[in-house]
């Protein structure tokens, strides 16, 4: 009886399958190789390594902006000429696009850990450039329309600097095993030195990043200064509609140290709130006066303005995602704000608030257009409010000095402390991106304060109280009134202990996994002929043993006993020791196919069959008794 068993047996490969399928639909075994990655496809590689890289820096940034969300959809609102939350769109689109490329990025790092030819599908390279080149507009059109926001991002690095540091160093430190392995397996020189030399110049300069990282947050806990006041931007807007009644009444319930308002004056001469120039995003004026809907809010006189509703939008819009917290008694009375006078919000805050106005300037045409600043003042002092007012508007200085001698003088430039002595400026009022922390230092020597705006988030916030900032305006002011010390406080020498430990273990991490990689592959070199893995741990001349395996098999031999290489030979006794092991095993047959092979290779295949088996059939007499 003849006994017949395949001449190899392969293994199920799911997690291989899985993984060259993901990623170049290479389902199957025959599908897959381990021959060198084309330059083709090492540039998708390249460019999809770059792409990740980009998208990174992007997320990161929407990432870090949610302190500018509502101005972000503000400035839009102004572009676009309606409304819409474009933070969170942007953010999902943006988180999913940088999913996606990681997902690609780690498929292919998988892909050279195993030995797997690289063949990135086409489907993913429309992906991976839609993603980069989406990515690309993005960013340039962010920069065009609004380049300062960017400086987000690098303050927003002196709270996270520390911390990603020490993330791209675990990074880093575990790519080691998959460079090692690399290393390893390359038989040329050059491109170990290359390989190794790229690899230590990132580790080196990732080893000295700390010494270019510089936070305010890295000091003594006993230089830390005072908490920083906080004043309600346009009153609570976060717990109300913005510049309305109720959202003083929650600014003064917060307990904040002042509020700001923006003041207009209408056509008949009343102060009153709106931060816009119309009336078309806190109000409904499209309903009631849908031919005025685009008219500058100065052009109404009060008793339309009154008859406005100033609260709808808020819980329509939600600009903040707070609109649904609120109480029942609290959504009603929002539902049913109007039009704020200047007047009425004095009489809510004079007790014990400070106060910042802006004034939004009034046409040529407008009636009052030469004297807005004397109705204001006297609207101001008629309400018996202390007079702890930060005035803004350059206009009328000398004017508003002799009338309210006790109002603090403050610019909205940036100017020399130098400068402001001159002018008699005390105070500055200025963007958060505006400022270094060395101006604050500057300013705060020169006995001037700073207020900085809009400090919305507890990072940008525990940033600001490290710098020395006296008073921050937000629209948070209920969340910053809860901070009762900064997110993170390290000091100096603490913070290098930590440094140099987390560099010494990385150190020693990738100097232990070389020497193990070099350890596990590099005994790979020699081959024995009964067991010629096609694993993707050997180096390239164990693919060829693979491939002259295959060639002997399916195609025999051209003629002759001659062997060609040391490799033909090997594969020929695996092939023969298989068969001798049937012998041993029972089936008394070693089975030669006539189509294959020569009589002339068949008299060659006697001889090694002969020797062979003489090694083996003893063994099995004497087990037999034979």
């Amino acid at each position: 009886m003849v006994k017949h068993q395949p001449l190899q047996y392969y293994e199920p490969q799911l997690c291989l399958s899985c993984l060259t399928g993901i990623y170049g639909c290479r389902w199957k075994r025959y599908q897959r190789s381990h021959d060198d990655t084309t330059k083709w496809e090492r540039l998708w590689f390249l460019i999809l390594t770059l792409s990740f890289f980009l998208t990174l820096v992007w997320f990161y940034f929407w990432w870090e902006v949610r302190n500018d969300y509502n101005e972000i959809n503000w400035f839009l609102y102004n572009r676009m000429g309606y409304w819409s939350d474009w933070s969170i769109p942007i953010l999902v689109t943006t988180a999913a696009g940088f999913t996606y490329i990681t997902v690609l990025l780690i498929l292919a790092l998988c892909h050279i850990a195993v030995g797997q030819q690289m063949n990135l599908h086409w489907l993913h390279k429309i992906g991976l450039m839609t993603t980069l080149i989406t990515t690309v507009v993005t960013m340039s059109s962010i920069a065009q329309l609004w380049d300062d926001e960017w400086e987000m991002v690098f303050i927003s690095l002196q709270a996270t600097a520390p911390f990603l540091h020490i993330g791209a160093l675990a990074a880093v430190t575990a790519l080691s095993w998959l460079i090692a392995g690399q290393f390893a397996r390359t038989e040329k020189a050059t491109s170990q030195m290359l390989m190794f030399t790229a690899y230590l110049a990132v580790v080196v300069a990732l080893y000295l990043v700390p010494l270019t990282i510089s936070s305010p947050c890295i000091m003594e806990k006993k230089a830390l200064g005072p908490k920083p006041a906080v004043i309600g931007h346009r009153g609570a807007p976060m717990l109300a509609p913005e510049n309305t009644l109720m959202s003083f009444q929650k600014a003064v319930e917060q307990k904040t140290y002042g509020v700001q308002a923006d003041v207009v004056l209408s056509y008949d001469g009343v102060p009153f709130l709106m931060h816009d120039k119309t009336l078309r995003r806190t109000t409904n004026v499209e309903e009631v006066f849908p031919e005025r809907a685009y008219e500058l809010a100065s052009m109404f006189n009060w008793t339309d303005l009154e008859k406005l509703n100033a609260g709808e939008w808020f819980l329509r819009n939600d600009p903040f995602w707070t609109a649904g917290s609120l109480s029942r008694s609290d959504y009603l009375e929002a539902a049913n704000q109007s039009v704020c006078k200047l007047a009425d919000m004095l009489e809510v805050i004079k007790d014990n608030t400070s106060l910042i106005l802006n004034f939004r300037d009034l046409p040529p045409a407008h009636p009052y257009y030469s004297t807005y600043i004397n109705i204001t003042l006297k609207t101001i002092l008629a309400s018996g409010i202390r007079q702890q007012v930060m005035w803004l508007p350059d206009a009328e200085r000398q004017l508003v000095r002799q009338i309210a001698p006790g109002f603090q003088q403050t610019s909205g430039l940036k100017l020399d402390a130098e400068r402001m002595r001159e002018k008699g400026i005390v105070r500055l009022n200025l963007r958060y991106t505006k400022v270094t922390n060395e101006d604050v230092r500057d300013y705060t020597t020169a006995n001037l304060s700073v207020n900085l705006y809009t400090v919305n988030e507890p990072w940008l916030y525990s940033i600001l109280w490290c710098t020395g900032v006296q008073s921050v305006t937000s629209d948070s002011s209920h969340i910053l009134r809860k901070v009762p010390f900064p997110i993170w406080l390290m000091p100096p020498d603490e913070y290098r202990l930590i440094w140099i430990t987390s560099d010494l273990i990385s150190f020693i991490i990738i100097v232990g996994v070389f020497i193990f990689q070099k350890w596990r592959l590099g005994s790979i070199r020699t081959y024995n002929p009964e067991q010629i893995m096609l694993s993707a741990a050997v180096r390239r001349s164990s693919r060829d043993v693979k491939i002259m395996k295959e060639k002997l098999i399916f195609s025999g031999m051209n003629g002759g006993c001659e062997y060609k290489s040391p490799l033909e030979l090997c594969c020929w006794c695996s092939f023969l020791v298989s068969g001798a092991r049937d012998l041993q095993q029972g089936s008394g047959f070693i089975v030669l196919d006539a189509h294959t092979h020569s009589q002339k290779d068949n008299s060659c295949f006697k001889e090694l069959i002969v020797g062979t088996a003489s090694l083996i059939l003893p063994s099995r007499n004497s087990q037999n008794g034979e």
